[in-house]
């Protein structure tokens, strides 16, 4: 996957919406002045939400430049957390939550009781 090619080592949510027009030197003045973290972090991967829940962006130093990473859903929305205006490091069971469309901070899971067929 995508964190052991790049060498993630941490994942950071920006909490709230973003505009996602945005390239790699806006996000990364939020990063910096909106959210008080360093955008050249190596191995820190930063990942942001719009308006419309069903795209994301990440932003990625890997030492010599940035990687600008875009994941569109086809079917369904992330649900990003919209309550709060800081960032949050995710654990990477977390991250995989938010690969699944839930709310990393949050997930909701719940159990399926199928009926049973007799």
């Amino acid at each position: 996957m995508l964190e052991d090619v790049a060498g993630i080592r941490k994942v950071v949510l920006a909490c709230g919406a973003v505009d996602l027009r945005k390239g790699i030197d806006g996000l990364a003045m939020i990063i910096g002045d909106k959210y008080k973290q360093n955008p050249f972090e190596k191995g820190t991967l930063f990942l942001f939400c719009g308006q419309r829940s069903d795209r994301i962006k990440g932003l990625l130093w890997m030492g010599t430049g940035f990687l600008l990473l875009y994941k569109r859903f086809e079917d369904g929305r992330l649900s990003w957390p919209r309550t709060t205006q800081e960032a949050a490091e995710l654990t990477e069971e977390q991250f995989h939550y938010l690969m699944l469309g839930l709310n990393p901070l949050e997930p909701k899971i719940k159990d399926v009781n199928p009926h049973r067929i007799s």
